[in-house]
């Protein structure tokens, strides 16, 4: 029975024709292996060679390359190459020689830097510890970026506007120089935004020179030259813009010039019964008439705390609004190489040790007149009793809401807000309690929006409050769910489509990888949506490419010079959410880059 299986098996002839090599082509199949047959050992690869040791380079060729790759860096446009902070501080090490363009460059970008640092997080509590770290660095130097920097702090941030003019009044008592250049770049930025009708820039220089009057940093007659300017012809704008100077620096003029405080005021009388303005600008000026019969109490030319400058050390410059050699030495904003550095350095030491010398004595007077101070409080208030419960801000905050909810409509929402007694320091809280009360419903409802702008339009103290708001939810918006996020990206939207809020806010947005999340793209779509919704297409794009703003709008859309892959990331964004319109000057310099 065995055998007729086995030969029941085919096996395939060969063809004769092949190749002999071809023949073995069959394998019949493997039989299999039994457990007890034991594997082939398995070969192991023989060791690999030790790696070839290459010979170390010399301090010439480490300095060579080193620099090689620094020019590298400074040259390349591709805007995508990173190097870690270990291997930068390794890099620039190998440059110890100031006499080198790559060692004065690097100074450069680390000037620039704590600059900008040191002016960003002055506030009146640490602006006496500010300033002796800024006289560190060398401002004779960097006076430009000094400038350049505090102008566009302050420009942001409209409210610390005393506390930066403090600050030059402080740097100005031992440079002048600097404060000089200060108040040549505000003159001639307020000249050119007057020409182009921008009110926010124009805001924004008129409340700084106000401050540096005040501070005595430059004489009061170019306040006074501003304010004619501005009420020569009247209009709802220059009237606005003059009522806020006259805010700021009305009690300095009175003080020192009464003769001009009561022309102006004679200016402002004539327009409110003469020029044809709106109700708005009506009601301004009779606020500031009641500012002035209250003997600007609210609006005092400097506040204590910042009351820095002794009047003998004090720099009064005598600069005039139709000055023509102006010179804003644009030179200093920007690097260039000095063939004398270590001489220049040299100077500013000697200079930086008189100045740091008084300092510190002014530093320890104050410090014992402190403690002084603390005794007598201590003495003073031994009994007295504060409430921590915040009982009082809860009650206020249900006022609000409860206030909110039971209005018909935005105009009497408005109406009983306003008669609400808030406590000195809690305008905040309303502002706070409308986005929420708007965050919580289903949908955006315009209500709020319409109550935002009309506090907005009543008062500056409002619009500076939203700002900051908006700055402060754009900060934490991914705390937010996804609804809510929405809802306050349509309000702010709404706040800005109507000019309630002035659209330096955007400079709040850095529009890039690294610094957006999920949560800030969609609130910046959402903000776009809105103002394209309210305004169109073809005044969106106007606004966006209004060469004015072109610095608040500098994180919005990054310039290819300076980051080139954030560039790409922006064109990509707006072209995603439909706003291609937008990016044609990002494309047009993307493009002539190569």
């Amino acid at each position: 029975m065995a055998e007729v299986l086995q030969s029941a098996v085919r096996v395939p002839t060969p063809d004769p024709d092949l190749p002999e090599q071809h023949e073995l082509a069959f394998h019949p199949p493997a039989k299999r292996r039994r457990v007890s047959e034991s594997p082939e050992p398995l070969r192991r690869p023989p060791p690999p060679s030790p790696p070839r040791q290459r010979e170390p380079l010399t301090e010439e060729e480490k300095k060579a390359a080193a620099k090689a790759e620094y020019d590298r860096l400074l040259t390349s446009r591709s805007g995508g190459t990173y190097i870690p902070p270990a291997r930068l501080r390794a890099l620039q090490a190998q440059f110890t020689d100031p006499a080198t363009k790559e060692f004065q460059r690097m100074a450069w970008e680390a000037l620039k830097k704590s600059i900008n640092g040191l002016i960003n997080k002055i506030n009146v509590s640490n602006i006496k510890h500010i300033i002796p770290e800024l006289f560190s660095e060398n401002l004779i130097r960097g006076r430009g970026l000094f400038c350049r920097s505090i102008m566009k702090a302050q420009s942001s941030s409209l409210v610390f506007t005393p506390i930066y003019a403090a600050m030059v009044a402080i740097v100005n008592t031992k440079l002048p120089q600097v404060g000089e250049l200060l108040v040549h770049r505000l003159v001639v930025q307020f000249k050119k935004a007057l020409r182009r009708n921008d009110k926010s820039v124009c805001m924004a220089s008129t409340q700084f020179i106000a401050h540096l009057c005040n501070q005595q940093v430059v004489h009061e007659m170019l306040a006074a030259q501003i304010l004619l300017t501005l009420l020569k012809n009247p209009t709802d704008d220059s009237v606005e813009v003059a009522v806020g100077l006259t805010r700021e620096v009305g009690q300095h003029l009175e003080e020192m010039n009464s003769k001009i405080a009561m022309v102006l005021f004679d200016q402002f009388r004539s327009i409110l019964h003469e020029a044809s303005i709106d109700k708005r600008t009506q009601y301004m000026i009779e606020v500031l008439f009641q500012i002035r019969r209250d003997k600007f109490k609210d609006n005092p030319a400097v506040k204590e705390e910042l009351d820095l400058v002794e009047e003998d050390d004090q720099i009064t410059h005598n600069i005039a609004l139709d000055d023509d050699d102006l010179d804003v030495q644009d030179g200093l904003n920007i690097f260039k190489f000095d063939p004398d550095y270590q001489q220049h350095e040299d100077e500013y030491k000697k200079v930086k040790m008189e100045i740091l010398g008084d300092a510190s004595d002014d530093e320890d007077g104050s410090e014992d007149d402190s403690d002084e101070s603390d005794g007598e409080d201590e003495k003073d208030h031994v009994m007295e009793i504060h409430d921590q419960t915040n009982t009082d801000l809860v009650n206020l905050r249900r006022k609000i809401y409860l206030t909110i909810k039971s209005s018909g409509g935005f105009e009497e929402a408005v109406h009983k807000l306003m008669k609400i007694d808030l406590p000195r320091g809690e305008e905040k809280e309303l502002v706070s309690m409308l986005v929420e009360c708007a965050s919580q419903e289903k949908t955006y409802d315009k209500f709020y929006g319409l109550i935002g702008e009309r506090f907005c339009k009543i008062n500056r103290m409002w619009k500076e409050l939203f700002e900051d708001a908006f700055a402060e939810y754009y900060s934490t918006i991914h705390r937010y769910e996804t609804n809510r996020l929405r809802i306050i990206s349509a309000f702010f939207g709404h706040l800005l489509a109507t000019d309630a809020l002035g659209w330096y806010v955007l400079s709040n947005i850095h529009l890039n990888e690294e610094e957006t999340t999920s949560s800030s793209r969609i609130f910046i779509r959402i903000l776009f949506e809105s103002m394209l919704y309210e305004i169109g297409m073809k005044k969106l794009v106007e606004r966006m490419h209004d060469p004015l703003m072109k610095e608040a709008y500098a994180g919005l859309f990054p310039s290819p010079d300076e980051d080139p892959r954030a560039t790409r990331f922006a064109i990509n964004y707006f072209t995603a959410i439909k706003l291609g319109p937008l990016t044609d000057d990002m494309r047009a310099a993307l493009k002539a880059m190569g």
